[in-house]
């Protein structure tokens, strides 16, 4: 059985974006571990810490963290998921960001969490030995989301890696470009997402109630706004139908990769 380590910045990054990816995998028999970097509680938060989660309305005293790690175990399961780690290391408002443009204005030159993010993801890739690993692209500038590219890229080695479309930050800046910290020369790809893995991702969104109304305006609108996605993501690839997108590395790898999933789930085009 191959093995796919799906790396998600934070608690619900691979499900949105990448959720019918997963989803498809495990339909195909693949053994799918999702792991995320910054997922730590930090007791007594202050300040725009604080706020990110009192503007949720989530009281001072909440553990917000332990609630969205509890999400996530909700999502995985309706993902398939076989296995959920999560790394420990605290989110950008607990390493000196201090009000929401920062978060995008660039890494802090004192903040080089990525070479401690770097050692934990080499020891995940030796635990699980994948096939193939996905990671964001950095579309939205988010430092927690550069941070992992950086770190992804350190500990991949020639393992291929296939960077997934960061959500729902394409669908609130369609014209969004991936970040300077991928690598070079990189190719599109695409898979094809049944309606029965959508209705996972579409679930499996939905289970972190913390964060729907802010990213997506409210639960109603997650499965209209991820279906939209998929229909435009299918008919940009030319696969038609529901599709995610991916920028990947040398054609010869994500041939590979193609040919070990059940007949067209997944496939790479050039342009």
């Amino acid at each position: 059985m191959p093995t796919a380590l799906f790396v998600s910045p934070h608690l619900d990054d691979v499900a949105f974006s990448c959720g019918g990816t997963l989803a498809t995998l495990v339909a195909a028999g693949w053994e799918c571990v999702l792991v995320t970097a910054f997922t730590r509680s930090v007791p007594n938060p202050t300040g725009f810490a604080l706020a990110c989660q009192t503007d949720k309305g989530l009281a001072p005293e909440v553990d917000y963290m332990a609630l969205r790690r509890t999400e996530d175990t909700a999502a995985a399961a309706h993902l398939g998921a076989q296995v959920v780690r999560w790394l420990n290391l605290p989110e950008a408002p607990h390493r000196g960001y201090e009000s929401g443009p920062t978060l995008f204005a660039g890494i802090l030159p004192t903040d080089g969490i990525w070479q401690q993010l770097t050692e934990l993801l080499v020891a995940e890739l030796k635990a699980v030995r994948p096939a193939v690993l996905f990671a964001p692209q950095g579309l939205g500038n988010h430092v927690d989301h550069l941070h992992t590219i950086r770190a992804v890229r350190q500990a991949a080695g020639p393992l291929p890696v296939l960077w997934y479309r960061d959500t729902p930050y394409i669908i609130r800046q369609p014209e969004a470009v991936p970040a300077a910290e991928l690598p070079p020369m990189l190719q599109e790809a695409a898979v094809a997402v049944a309606p029965a893995a959508l209705a996972a991702k579409v679930a499996a969104s939905g289970a972190y109630q913390t964060q729907i109304d802010f990213q997506f305006g409210g639960a109603g609108q997650v499965e209209d706004k991820l279906t939209q996605l998929a229909l435009r993501e299918g008919a940009a690839s030319g696969l038609g139908g529901y599709a995610e997108r991916f920028l990947g590395g040398r054609p010869r790898q994500l041939s590979w990769l193609f040919h070990q999933v059940e007949a067209e789930m997944l496939r790479g085009y050039l342009r």
